[in-house]
């Protein structure tokens, strides 16, 4: 109370400043609270993309699983017609017989040989490389039906027995000239690149159906590599290891 006898008011300063601090805490504690939540989103969404993103390792190791069960792979043949021509003298008296025999022959890979170190995945390229065993040929499958023989006939093959062995002479040398027609480079790399387009569907489809864009490349062990990548990436079986 002054000199007059009027009471002041009361001063406020103190209370306003408290209720400013006690905002300001609030509003840190808010701040803090979302930057909480938003880091827990954060978390929760970085676990489930890592969940849900498709692993090439494990689809390749699947698809290799699938190729292997398969055992063997044909995926090209061809047909071939052998002309042979054998001669025989005797006693001044020759004769010739001449064997036209058509077969087929398969290009055939063994899956069961591959191994988990012949798929290798190069992440930083995004490349699946696949080394496959060498290809083999079945065959020759002569046809018996459609094989035919012509001779000179004579002496010899009237009074001998010169037919039966120029014609068993002209089967053997037939189903060898079979052969050397089918490992001719043409036909061999026809047949490669057959198999190797299979192959590489079979490993590619999964792969994209999964969302995941990746190259895939395909060689024969018996074929020279022209990637340096062949040899520096890391196989399937090693990048299981590691993130198991």
């Amino acid at each position: 109370m002054d000199e007059r006898g009027v009471t002041s008011p009361t001063p406020v300063t103190r209370s306003r400043g408290g209720v400013g601090l006690f905002l300001t805490k609030v509003a840190g504690v808010l701040v803090l609270l979302v930057l909480a939540g938003l880091i827990a989103a954060w978390g929760v969404q970085r676990y489930v993309a890592d969940r849900l993103t498709p692993d090439p390792t494990t689809i390749a190791r699947a698809s290799l699983d699938g190729l292997r069960e398969q055992n063997r792979l044909s995926a090209f043949a061809a047909r071939y017609v052998a002309v042979v021509t054998s001669r025989q003298s005797q006693l001044g008296f020759s004769t010739e017989r001449t064997l036209i025999m058509p077969g087929m022959v398969r290009y055939e890979v063994d899956l069961g040989k591959l191994r988990q170190q012949d798929v290798r995945w190069d992440a930083g390229n995004r490349t699946l490389s696949v080394t496959l065993p060498p290809v083999e040929i079945d065959g020759p499958q002569v046809d018996l039906s459609a094989i035919r023989e012509y001779g000179s006939g004579g002496v010899l093959t009237t009074f001998t027995d010169a037919e039966q062995r120029l014609d068993a002479a002209n089967r053997t040398a037939g189903q060898v000239e079979l052969m050397r027609q089918a490992r001719a480079p043409s036909p061999m790399k026809l047949a490669r690149d057959a198999t190797r387009r299979a192959v590489e569907r079979s490993f590619s489809m999964p792969l994209r159906a999964a969302g995941v864009d990746a190259t895939v490349k395909v060689r024969f062990s018996d074929e020279p590599s022209s990637d340096e990548h062949w040899d520096t990436t890391r196989t399937v079986q090693e990048v299981l290891g590691n993130t198991g």
